[in-house]
């Protein structure tokens, strides 16, 4: 009889390794170092898997991680009455592998989209430069219907860049009433150029 074919005396069991099933189980209660071993025994399959889907090296190991990441958090999971422990792990590496290609796939459709937009569309300076020129004039009309002084406190302030406070001392007036001519001009313009608040 060879050693090999003996089994252990009776009420020792043979003490081999622990199976991923067990590993996975003491990686659910916290065992880092469990998931050492679990990382040791999966991660090479793991990135075989990412790659075959991702085809990119670099990807594939921040997908491959990932994954790890997520059996470390998901062990609590892993149901051993539904497939073998290393299905389970390879399901998480997949859908990951396939998520980021998802992902990929869906920024470069945004470019493209973003691409052909901008090709239909070519800037037209001339459409622009009138389209500009008829706002100004809609502003300078609505100017027009402002009292003097709402008229000057805006003008110094949005279009000479003067707070509040030397706009009163430019115009010899108390701060407190180009505060409010300031508002009410505002209100007033903001009514004339049709600007929803």
């Amino acid at each position: 009889m060879r050693p090999e074919d003996e089994s252990p005396p009776e009420g020792r069991p043979h003490a081999g390794p622990p199976g991923l099933d067990e590993l996975l189980s003491r990686v659910a209660r916290g065992d880092r170092g469990a998931f050492e071993q679990v990382y040791a025994l999966v991660s090479a399959p793991v990135y075989g898997v990412v790659l075959r889907v991702v085809r990119d090296r670099a990807q594939s190991e921040e997908v491959t991680q990932e994954a790890l990441v997520e059996v470390w958090r998901a062990a609590a999971r892993y149901d051993r009455e539904r497939g073998s422990a290393m299905a389970w792990v390879m399901t998480i590496a997949h859908r990951r592998a396939i998520d980021r290609v998802r992902s990929a796939q869906a920024g470069a459709d945004r470019e493209s989209r973003a691409a052909r937009m901008d090709v239909h569309r070519p800037f037209d300076e001339v459409a622009e430069s009138v389209a500009a020129r008829l706002e100004q004039e809609r502003l300078r009309r609505c100017l027009t219907g402002l009292t003097d002084l709402q008229r000057e406190s805006v003008t110094f302030a949005y279009y000479g860049g003067y707070s509040y406070r030397e706009v009163a001392e430019l115009l010899k007036v108390p701060l407190a009433t180009v505060k409010t001519r300031m508002r009410d001009g505002l209100i007033r313009l903001r009514d004339c150029l049709g600007v929803e608040r």
